[in-house]
């Protein structure tokens, strides 16, 4: 037997750790400059690139967390039915369903919570990409419809983060049922009064894009979000044209007049505080004597 093999170098790696495995996921590689980032920093700013400022995608909750004010609640949204049509590709629909549940620990697409941004009520809804593309089908359009009537009750603005490759195609018919239903949700906000918020985070495509969300009052992209119907590919080869530099791309949308601005994530909470409180100013009561309406401004 030798000693030194059975008994001594077990002892020594025990006593040194030597056996301790270090982590993969300790760094992180941006995908615009390709620079590697230490991942404690990315999180601490927000997961925009410390190099280029490149915004990285941001989950659902993690949106909603840094949106809202400490102390925000979830709440829970209606069950839409499961694989109503019983479709299979490669896979069966359930299955990718139950895959992308357990990976996210999320029902479907959407978080949807209610608190405050800096002191003043809102609805907040956010969009999970991570969740089979953050694609709109059954469930997410129960979620918008949930969140506008929770934002009617509170007598609260809606904000709406959107991130979706667009309708859900293993739902057919019923996943561009959504997109009426959705118009109808920002309908029954509009008609109480109330605010409603769009924000375009990277990538908002499809039939997210020709419903719910271009609709707000105020419409506001992330930097470099893409922002569009078609691939840019699909219409290069409709119209026999080459597309502009940057088109699809939040900067050259706000160029163009379709968006009111393009805020960086971590000024984002401060310009919706600031943007519900403009939208949000108490009505003037009327002068009631001629002597108010002769004084001057």
């Amino acid at each position: 037997m030798n000693w030194i093999s059975e008994w001594a170098l077990p002892k020594i790696k025990t006593l040194f750790g030597t056996s301790r495995e270090v982590p993969d996921n300790l760094w992180h590689k941006c995908s615009q400059c390709e620079q590697m980032i230490f991942h404690r920093d990315l999180e601490r700013n927000l997961r925009v690139c410390t190099q280029c400022g490149h915004h990285e995608r941001l989950g659902a909750r993690a949106r909603i967390d840094i949106t809202l004010d400490d102390g925000w609640q979830k709440i829970e949204l209606p069950r839409a039915p499961a694989d109503p049509l019983r479709f299979r590709d490669q896979r069966r629909y359930n299955e990718r369903l139950r895959d992308a549940q357990t990976k996210s620990g999320m029902d479907d697409a959407v978080v949807v919570g209610h608190g405050n941004i800096e002191g003043q009520g809102a609805v907040v809804a956010a969009f999970e990409f991570a969740f089979m593309g953050g694609s709109m089908g059954a469930g997410v359009g129960e979620a918008l419809v949930a969140a506008a009537r929770l934002a009617v009750l509170q007598d609260a603005p809606l904000i709406v983060f959107t991130a979706s490759g667009g309708a859900r195609m293993q739902e057919g018919a019923i996943s561009l049922m959504q997109m009426p239903r959705t118009i109808i949700a920002t309908r029954m906000v509009k008609e109480a009064g109330l605010p409603f918020i769009v924000v375009l985070c990277d990538p908002t495509t499809g039939g997210v894009t020709a419903s719910f969300a271009m609709l707000g009052d105020i419409q506001i992209a992330e930097p470099g979000a893409l922002i569009g119907f078609a691939g840019a590919r699909v219409i290069e080869s409709t119209v026999r044209e080459k597309l502009p530099e940057g088109f699809q791309r939040a900067e050259y949308l706000l160029e163009h007049g379709i968006l009111d601005m393009v805020v960086k994530r971590g000024d984002m909470k401060a310009m919706l505080a600031q943007v519900i409180s403009l939208l949000r100013v108490p009505e003037v009561a009327p002068p009631t004597s001629m002597a108010a309406l002769a004084a001057p401004v």
